[in-house]
């Protein structure tokens, strides 16, 4: 097995940088560049010397022993002065060592999956977790770091286990007298995780949002400033503004943290029915990307809808430039109306994000839905009869496998590259 090493801290100048190392020689090489005996239950404040006993710096050395480190491997990290010049002699000095080399992106976490430090929907979770922007992407990573998800899957197996063991006990004393009938009580374990999964699939969609910003679009007809109240709405001039109508003809997306929600905002062309090409295709753009939106403002003079924007019911509807704020709109020349439209944006948006659930990705989705398709065939089997527990005991063990690959245990090698991919070489 190899030792990895790489840069765990951020590149370029710093108060402290840290180099990571992993593996069975990431001991042995600290102590060579010390040169000396590193204890591994207190921090070591140590001088590292280059091949020609060279000082380079003064590093205090923290050793995590296995298997009670993040990798589950012998680490070492060297906590350095952020210099470019003292890392890089640093980096180069280990590179020189028979049996090191450099870490790929992720590996160090991928160490950590293989060794059963984490499962995989706790890797993904510490992806989220590193790149969280705003309050609710943190909670609800580190919520799936923490490991709920898994613990949620292992009560999903282990009442399916239990519900397949008394079909099985059932099958094994088939020619003798049962004690009792299963059959409610399998339907009952089994329903319990359908349950579960039909919460867990409706949140995941949400989670999803939460993760990549809900998206809220501003339409309207030309010439209402609508680019002009994205750029208050964001505190900058994100979006070109100006008098002439149709001067937007593609979306404009701008992140916005709305107390503690990830938002990105939407500045879309003016709708109207126009002979110019260009103009024509930012209309059908902007009426197709708004139809996806979680939230639309509808910008208006009248309170009538533009034509060819069909009503929703969750849209908000504002008259527009009401400079004043005697209309009840908003102005993103004034600033009129526009912490009443931040709190009702804030108000549907957060009532959205109360539906998650603990599973947050596409994958998950998949997972659970094929549970919930074998265990759906399971019920059915079920109530058929003793005589076909056999097949009803097969469906249970195949949603028993589904879950599995939920946190990577079996049938997940195809979506490893993709998922370690959005790491860091330090990590």
């Amino acid at each position: 097995m190899d030792t990895i090493f790489a840069l765990a801290s951020a590149p370029g100048k710093a108060g402290i940088s840290i180099v990571r190392l992993s593996g069975p020689l990431a001991i042995i090489v600290a102590e060579k560049l010390t040169k000396s005996k590193l204890k591994e239950k207190q921090p070591n404040l140590r001088v590292i010397y280059d091949s020609d006993n060279h000082f380079i710096d003064q590093a205090l050395i923290l050793i995590f022993s296995k298997p009670y480190s993040f990798t589950g491997e012998n680490v070492v990290e060297f906590h350095l002065h952020g210099s470019s010049a003292v890392v890089s002699s640093v980096i180069k000095l280990l590179g020189n060592f028979k049996g090191l080399r450099s870490a790929e992106a992720g590996e160090f976490t991928r160490c950590a999956l293989d060794n059963g430090k984490l499962d995989l929907a706790q890797v993904e979770g510490l992806a989220d977790l590193i790149d969280a922007e705003t309050d609710a992407q943190h909670k609800q990573a580190a919520r799936i770091f923490n490991g709920a998800l898994g613990e949620k899957t292992k009560e999903w197996r282990a009442k399916l286990v239990k519900a397949g063991a008394l079909l099985v006990a059932t099958l094994d004393f088939a020619d003798e007298e049962v004690p009792e009938e299963v059959t409610p009580e399998v339907e009952k374990l089994i329903n319990v995780v359908l349950s579960d999964l039909d919460k867990e699939i409706i949140g995941v969609q949400t989670a999803e949002r939460i993760r990549t910003g809900f998206e809220v679009a501003i339409v309207g007809a030309p010439n209402l400033g609508k680019s002009t109240l994205l750029n208050y709405l964001v505190g900058r001039d994100a979006a070109i503004t100006s008098n002439v109508s149709g001067t937007t003809r593609d979306i404009i997306e701008v992140k916005l943290d709305l107390r503690g929600l990830p938002v990105t905002i939407l500045d879309t062309a003016g709708i109207r029915i126009s002979d110019d090409k260009l103009e024509e295709i930012g209309i059908s753009r902007a009426l197709e990307r708004s139809s996806l939106s979680d939230l639309r403002i509808v910008l208006t003079e009248d309170g009538e809808y533009p034509s060819g924007l069909k009503k929703r019911d969750t849209d908000i509807i504002c008259i527009a430039k009401d400079d004043q704020g005697n209309r009840g709109g908003v102005s993103g020349k004034t600033g009129a109306g526009i912490d009443r439209l931040k709190n009702n944006i804030w108000d549907i948006l957060n009532d959205k994000a109360q539906y998650v659930g603990i599973a947050t990705r596409e994958r998950h989705k998949s997972s659970m839905v094929n549970a919930k398709k074998f265990l759906v065939n399971a019920i059915v089997s079920l109530r058929d009869g003793p005589e076909y527990y056999d097949i009803t005991a097969e469906e249970i063990r195949a949603a028993t496998s589904a879950l599995d690959s939920l946190i990577g245990r079996i049938g997940v090698e195809d979506v490893l590259d993709e998922v370690f991919s959005s790491f860091c070489l330090g990590k």
